[in-house]
């Protein structure tokens, strides 16, 4: 049986490995397949071949696809023969009439789907190999035809039915094409889409950003993508993410830009949710971790508070039930006044946080010689160090000058950094102080002077240096701490070196490697560092033995011990003193005796002192309208004493009383001629 001759198939493409996939496709046909890498070589092949059907290149250099199709319809031999062009760039419709234009039976688009492919020349394979069977051929080719319509609906359909908007610009920035879905993105009918930009459709809080990125797209020329809110002419906003590359010719001409529209709205609000719900989940931990420190903080308070108690109490019972010997009962008033001087401190260090978050801590400022801050602040810890047998050097440049300060405040920094190196600094250790003048930034005449504690004790570790200033942080907050406090001398000293306009670092090589507190306050400009000009500050440290003999005093208070101290007080520098326990008895006492000062508690039981003191200027001066009165109060904010003074008091004093402020308090409202030694 004579075999059936191969058929001819002209492959044309100026890439080798599109053609050796085109054989690898074609191979199973068994067909001659012929290789052609340009349009004249193509034709060459014309000259002596027939071919059931040219598999052609659109895009090939010197002569591209549609002039070799063009040149293979103007020879006889070839003018009827099948083309199907390939092209790795998209069909629009201009490039498929242009194809069809020149006799091309199918216009595919790499990559190629290998059965289609194959389906298609087997078509005209066998149209070639039955050009006897005219009906036959003639049905072939109406089958093919209606497929060539249905991949042409199909294109269209695509565009109509595509999800994203597809428009294409040209190089002068006029709209060319848009599709159904760009129209309905940009609120536009179909001609006012081609007459309008798609920016004219960006929110207008958007406009500015898009023009800008867009016309760097189109002088850079790379790949676009943005995101914006577009708002149509019925008020309807949506964001929409905008893409767009250059669209450029064989030659790599621009032609123009083809571009997507994508609504992303769904997408943006889904961010959204998972954005607050990510940042309510950062707001829980940060709620949690605050929880936790604040019940961290109030043990670590019980403790402190009551650890001095406990000690106070117990001596104080000893006392009361026992005969001690001179000896002992010096040491019991000791233990008892140096726990309730640790229980101050402790006080204190709360209502100075107290008032750092609220905004109210205040500076008395002047101008302050360092050295006279430090020698005090260096003096006030020794007795800490002593028993530790802890060195202190100090290195101190005289001539360092004033700083614009609170002496009392910038006495607490200093006192504060070496109470905390002496408590973390073990038996025997150093700490050392040094005081230097520093430059400022360059170009600056601005100096600061510069303190430094640095001791040799158990050091700070990396993970806890940079939350060393932060309130309530401790390293070591457990039960088995080896070191008593509150975690807020360290965040008062940050502040209050702030208010001065000042900065502090702390520097540490690790557990163990000791640590440094470094503090820089701006120096005044041209002072100079006179250790003669230091400021007289301190306080009534003796008065004369009876400073206030004959004095009437009337002491009210409702709680008992309390009004008995400041009674036994009074009494001992000389005043006569009455005590009650309520507002009732106080001005029953006013209205039967002559009193010179009112002492007066304001938080008390059914009726506070701020009852008694508008009851009291309520009266006619004849009757005590007129007493001076002195407040004295737990409560130690600054509106409190505001309230007092605006209540009739003439002073207001927290608690606990410090009977050297007291007395020098009521010599001061009262004007007596009293000497008053200064230290």
């Amino acid at each position: 049986m004579q075999m059936e001759p191969k058929v001819n198939i002209l492959l044309v493409d100026d890439k080798l490995e599109n053609l050796l996939a085109l054989e690898a496709i074609l191979d199973k046909l068994g067909e001659n397949l012929v290789r052609a890498t340009s349009g004249k070589e193509a034709l060459r092949c014309l000259l002596h071949q027939d071919f059931a059907v040219i598999l052609l290149d659109v895009q090939m250099p010197g002569m591209d696809g549609f002039e070799t199709a063009t040149l293979i319809r103007n020879r006889g031999r070839s003018r009827h023969t099948p083309i199907i062009f390939l092209t790795a760039f998209s069909t629009s419709d201009q490039m498929l009439f242009k194809g069809y234009a020149l006799g091309a039976v199918d216009y595919l688009l790499k990559p190629l789907d290998p059965n289609i492919l194959t389906s298609k020349v087997t078509v005209f394979v066998e149209l070639f190999k039955k050009t006897e069977a005219v009906k036959q051929q003639a049905a072939q080719l109406v089958a093919v035809n209606a497929e060539l319509r249905q991949s042409e609906e199909r294109l269209r359909s695509l565009s109509t039915c595509s999800p994203v908007g597809i428009f294409e610009i040209d190089t002068e920035g006029g709209c060319r094409y848009t599709n159904p879905r760009y129209q309905i993105i940009c609120g536009l009918k179909p001609a006012e889409s081609l007459e309008k930009r798609w920016l004219e459709s960006v929110h207008p809080e958007d406009r500015g950003r898009a023009v800008a990125t867009w016309s760097n797209y189109i002088c850079e020329g790379r790949d676009y993508s943005e995101e914006f809110r577009f708002q149509t002419a019925q008020g309807i906003v949506r964001w929409v993410q905008v893409r767009s590359s250059p669209m450029l010719s064989g030659q790599g001409e621009l032609l123009g830009y083809v571009g997507t529209l994508e609504d992303i709205t769904e997408r943006k609000q889904a961010e959204e949710v998972r954005a607050q719900v990510i940042r309510e989940q950062t707001a829980r931990q940060e709620a949690e971790a605050a929880n936790r420190m604040k019940d961290e903080f109030l043990a670590v308070l019980s403790h402190e508070l009551r650890t001095p108690l406990t000690s106070m109490l117990g001596w104080s019972k000893i006392l009361r039930s026992k005969k001690l010997d001179d000896k002992a009962t010096s040491r019991a008033l000791e233990a008892i006044e140096r726990n309730a001087i640790s229980q101050m401190q402790l006080i204190e260090d709360i209502l100075d946080v107290s008032r750092i978050i609220r905004g109210q801590l205040r500076l008395n400022v002047s101008a302050v010689n360092l050295i006279s801050v430090m020698e005090a602040a260096l003096e006030a810890v020794r007795p800490l160090a002593e028993p530790k047998e802890i060195q202190l050097t100090t290195l101190l440049d005289t001539s360092v000058g004033s700083v614009y300060g609170d002496p009392a405040r910038l006495q607490q920094i200093v006192w504060n950094l070496l109470t905390n190196a002496i408590k973390f600094t073990p038996k025997g250790g150093r700490v050392e102080v040094h005081l230097s003048v520093i430059p400022g930034e360059e170009q600056t005449t601005q100096k600061y002077a510069q303190i430094q504690v640095i001791d040799t004790g158990i050091g700070i570790s990396s993970e806890f240096l940079p939350k060393v200033f932060e309130r309530f942080r401790q390293a070591d907050s457990t039960t088995t701490r080896s070191h008593n406090g509150l975690g807020l001398g360290l965040a008062i000293v940050r502040h209050l070196v702030e208010l001065h306009k000042g900065a502090i670092f702390a520097q540490s090589l690790g557990t163990g490697q000791g640590a440094t507190f470094t503090v820089r306050l701006p120096l005044l400009q041209n002072s100079r560092g006179n250790r003669g000009n230091r400021e007289a500050t301190g306080e009534i440290s003796s008065l004369a033995s009876t400073p206030l003999a004959g004095l009437r005093v009337l002491v009210v208070d409702d709680e008992a011990d309390t009004r008995n101290f400041l009674s036994f007080m009074f009494e001992e520098y000389g005043a006569f003193a009455t005590a009650v326990a309520s507002v009732d008895e106080a001005l029953a006492i006013l209205e039967q005796a002559k009193t010179d000062i009112l002492i007066s508690d304001i938080g008390m039981s059914e009726q506070d002192g701020y009852t008694l003191i508008r009851r009291l200027r309520s009266l006619e001066a004849e009757k005590g309208g007129c007493i001076p009165a002195i407040a004295l109060t737990a409560y130690t904010r600054e509106e409190d004493r505001l309230e007092a003074l605006a209540a009739g008091f003439q002073q207001h004093l927290s608690k606990p009383i410090d009977p050297t402020k007291l007395i020098a308090m009521v010599v001061s409202v009262l004007k007596l001629p009293v000497e008053v030694a200064v230290s």
